[in-house]
């Protein structure tokens, strides 16, 4: 399946524990060939500026691009990811959910503005 899908560029904050974890965690489900480049953000405010995603946003919110440069961030950022792997499919689908969202994304962004705020980041 993973053949017949694009490359994704996944920007991601490669000074979180957490998320270098999470990138790890999703490179073995996904699979070899799964086409998804992975990016650290840190100390990279210019390229992200050129890209058109804000420094800020993206300490706060995953980004991923598609191959044709398609900026999808924060829980569609996920759903993107977790299109690539069968098993999350139903799991991205979910959290898509109108009802769902609102709920996911603020436990999301206070989970992240937690750690930020810990970590003397934000």
């Amino acid at each position: 399946m993973a053949d017949k899908l694009g490359r994704l560029t996944v920007y991601y904050d490669g000074s979180c524990p957490g998320c270098v974890r999470d990138r790890c965690r999703y490179e073995k489900w996904a699979g070899p060939g799964s086409h998804v480049v992975w990016v650290d953000i840190t100390g990279k405010d210019q390229m992200l500026m050129a890209l058109g995603i804000s420094p800020e946003k993206a300490l706060t919110e995953l980004h991923v691009s598609d191959e044709n440069q398609c900026i999808y961030a924060e829980i569609d950022a996920y759903r993107v990811l977790m299109q690539r792997v069968f098993w999350l499919r139903p799991f991205g689908w979910f959290i898509g959910l109108p009802f769902i969202r609102p709920t996911v994304s603020r436990i999301y962004h206070w989970r992240v503005n937690r750690r930020l705020r810990c970590e003397g980041r934000l």
